[in-house]
C-alpha cells in the first residue's frame, strides 16, 4: 500500500483513549481478536469440507469496522457485503449461531439456510452477495429513519472498491443525496475487486475524495489498518451526518489478507509484500498502541487470545453437534402468511 497516495484523517490518540477509556479498548482488542480467530477457524473449517458455498475473509480489516460499531453505536441500520462475518459479531451476534449457520445447520444464524454472505442481526441488515446490491436498500434505511423523524440514528452501508463501478451503487449515492438522508457509505478499498487491481478498475485514485463532489457529499479517507484514526473519523464522520443530515462517503484503506474468498488463491500478489503487510496489520498495530501506553503486555495479550480462539474452537463443536435442517421446512418463510 503506497501511504502517499492517501490523505489519512489525522486522530488525536491521547482523546481516543481517554475518550474510551483503558477497560474498553481491551475489549476492543478482545473483539478483533475474536474476529481474526473466528475467520481462521472457520477457513480451516471449510478446507476440511464442513462448510460449503463461499466464504470471503476479513482478515486484515478489524479495525474499520470495528471501530465503527464501537464510535457510532449500535443503534443503527447497518448493511455489508459478503464479507459480513466480522460485523455480525461486532453486532451480538455469537460464534455459536454463525459457526452453525456456516455448517449449515437448524440452529443457525439463518437456519443453515444463508450461508457465509448473509448473515444477520436486528441491526444488521444482512451480507449480501449481489455487488452493490446493499447501497439501495442503506437509502430506503435512512429514507425510512428520516420519515419517521428517529432521531440519534444513522444508515451505515459498507460496500468495496469493486463496487463502486456498479451503477446501482451510482444511483443510492445520488438519492441520498437529493433527498438528505442520514446515510454513512463506508467504501473498504482492500485494492483488489476479486482478482483485479483496483488501479485497473476504477478511474481515479482517492475514490471518496474523488466522487463525492459529484454528489455534494462531504468525503473522509481513514487508514484502515488504524484503530484510532478510523474511531475519530467514524464519530466526526457520524455527528456530522446527524448535525446536518446530509449523508458522507468514506473510505477506509486496509488490504486483505486472503484472496477474494476461499477458492482465490491470490496467486496475483507478491507473497513477501503480503507478508510485510501483516506486519504493519490492524492487530498488530492496535496492539503495540496499547504497548507502548502501558495498558496491555504480551502476557495478557497472549491470554486474551487464547480465550478468543477457545470460544471459537467451542463454536466448531458446537456446530457439529448441532442438528440438520429437516427438508420439510425447506420452503418456510418463503411467502408471508
Amino acid at each position: 500500500m503506497a501511504d502517499d497516495n492517501f490523505d489519512f484523517y489525522t486522530a488525536d490518540r491521547d482523546a481516543v483513549v481517554e475518550q474510551i477509556g483503558t477497560t474498553r479498548l481491551l475489549e476492543i482488542m478482545s473483539q478483533m481478536l475474536l474476529i481474526r480467530n473466528f475467520e481462521r477457524r472457520a477457513e480451516g473449517a471449510y478446507q476440511k469440507g464442513h462448510v460449503g458455498g463461499f466464504f470471503h475473509s476479513y482478515m486484515g480489516q478489524e479495525a474499520i469496522q470495528a471501530a465503527a460499531v464501537n464510535a457510532m453505536g449500535c443503534d443503527n441500520w447497518w448493511l455489508t457485503t459478503y464479507r459480513c462475518h466480522a460485523l455480525a459479531l461486532l453486532l451480538g451476534a455469537t460464534p455459536n449461531e454463525l459457526m452453525s449457520e456456516l455448517f449449515g445447520r437448524a440452529n443457525g444464524n439463518a437456519k443453515g439456510r444463508g450461508g457465509s454472505m448473509h448473515f444477520y442481526t436486528d441491526r444488521l441488515l444482512g451480507g449480501f452477495g449481489i455487488v452493490g446490491g446493499q447501497v439501495p436498500v442503506a437509502v430506503g434505511a435512512a429514507f425510512s429513519l428520516k420519515y419517521q423523524k428517529q432521531k440519534g440514528q444513522v444508515a451505515v452501508c459498507f460496500l468495496g472498491d469493486g463496487a463502486i463501478v456498479q451503477g446501482a451503487v451510482h444511483e443510492g449515492f445520488n438519492l441520498a443525496s437529493l433527498w438528505d438522508l442520514p446515510c454513512v457509505f463506508v467504501i473498504e478499498n482492500n485494492f483488489w475487486g476479486m482478482g483485479t487491481a483496483v488501479k485497473r478498475a476504477v478511474s481515479v485514485n482517492r475514490i471518496a475524495e474523488t466522487k463525492a463532489p459529484g454528489y455534494g457529499m462531504k468525503a473522509y479517507t481513514f487508514d484502515g489498518r488504524d484503530f484510532y484514526s478510523c474511531y475519530a473519523g467514524f464519530r466526526q464522520a457520524r455527528d456530522e451526518v446527524l448535525e446536518t443530515g446530509r449523508p458522507v462517503l468514506i473510505e477506509a484503506v486496509a488490504e486483505r489478507y486472503r484472496g477474494h474468498s476461499i477458492s482465490d488463491p491470490g496467486a496475483y500478489r507478491n507473497k513477501d509484500d503480503l507478508h510485510e503487510l501483516i506486519g504493519k496489520g490492524p492487530l498488530h498495530t492496535m496492539r503495540t498502541e496499547l504497548f507502548n501506553r502501558g495498558i496491555l503486555d504480551e502476557q495478557t495479550y497472549k491470554a486474551m487470545d487464547k480465550e478468543q480462539r477457545d470460544i471459537v474452537v467451542a463454536a466448531i463443536k458446537h456446530a457439529e453437534e448441532s442438528p440438520w435442517p429437516d427438508p420439510i421446512h425447506l420452503e418456510e418463510d418463503v411467502f408471508a402468511p
